[in-house]
């Protein structure tokens, strides 16, 4: 094989607006240590989020539930697929026990989809949002749903307890879902947003990644799409490829189309936009309760 055919197979190399600064602050440094003495777990930590640093300094932190099996194997996600573990009660109590040590303003809630369960995990989604009301008065929730199988009963669940955000990734443009997001539909994710609207949620939020082949007219219409369910706010990013496992990055989106984007976004109606390479669901979450 010659060198021009090696050149061809290479990945192309990160240009610089994708590289993390790291994290650093006497707020970040004070919950890392509170973090590892008591053995917390954030999906901050254990997925390396490149904006750690900055949420924790403004007491932000994302918290995972249900375990860290998920049923579903999207192309696109680094959690690990397969037989989730037994659900375990009390996680509900410890997720709101580990808020209340961290000090925690603001968090956002997520969990790994749960089709394995008659509920889809659902019962457990409330009862942790209820625990951390009852240990936390003060704190602020995201919760970030998976789409429950489009299961109205057990997206009532959710509703029932009243987070200031609730929040639902579209994660692509339609043409790409089906690749991207194999057992989950475009169409569903839009009437779970939709429903949630209808039910008076005061805001409701999605997400999107590019970067996966997707062209800026399905961007747009993906935008569009989310606006017409009255979505509120919406975070757009980079794809970052977890593992050679996952599906490639087939282009890395510069910072102007990241900008024009936002632009977009708000002249067409959303409450918050927040549009760059190194965004990620929650961040600056606690700026969307405006």
């Amino acid at each position: 094989m010659s060198t021009e055919t090696l050149e061809l197979h290479k990945p192309e190399p990160k240009p610089k607006w994708i590289r993390v600064k790291l994290p650093t602050g006497k707020k970040y440094t004070e919950l890392r240590g509170l973090v590892e003495k008591y053995k917390l777990n954030t999906i901050c930590t254990s997925g390396s989020c490149p904006n750690m640093g900055e949420c924790w300094g403004e007491g932000t932190a994302t918290f995972m539930i249900l375990g860290n099996i998920c049923t579903r194997s999207c192309g696109f996600c680094g959690v690990k697929t397969g037989r989730p573990e037994t659900v375990d009660w009390d996680e509900p109590e410890k997720v709101a026990r580990s808020i209340k040590i961290m000090n925690i303003k603001h968090a956002v809630v997520t969990s790994v989809d749960r089709d394995d369960l008659k509920d889809m995990g659902s019962i457990i989604w409330a009862e942790t949002v209820k625990a951390i009301r009852r240990m936390n008065p003060e704190t602020t929730l995201e919760t970030l749903i998976p789409d429950f199988q489009g299961n109205t009963r057990n997206i009532d669940r959710i509703i029932a307890v009243k987070p200031e955000v609730i929040s639902h990734n579209m994660e692509t443009v339609k043409r790409l879902t089906r690749e991207v997001r194999i057992q989950a539909k475009y169409e569903r994710s839009l009437e779970v947003l939709n429903y949630l609207k209808q039910s008076e949620m005061p805001r409701t939020k999605s997400g999107i990644m590019l970067g996966l082949g997707e062209k800026e007219e399905e961007v747009l219409q993906t935008m569009e799409d989310l606006r017409s369910v009255g979505l509120d706010i919406l975070t757009i990013g980079q794809y970052l490829q977890p593992s050679k496992k996952h599906l490639p990055v087939k282009e890395f989106i510069t910072p102007e189309q990241f900008k024009k984007y936002k632009t977009v976004g708000l002249e067409m109606g959303f409450r918050h936009v927040e549009s760059g390479a190194l965004v990620r669901s929650s961040y600056k979450a606690q700026k969307h309760l405006t």
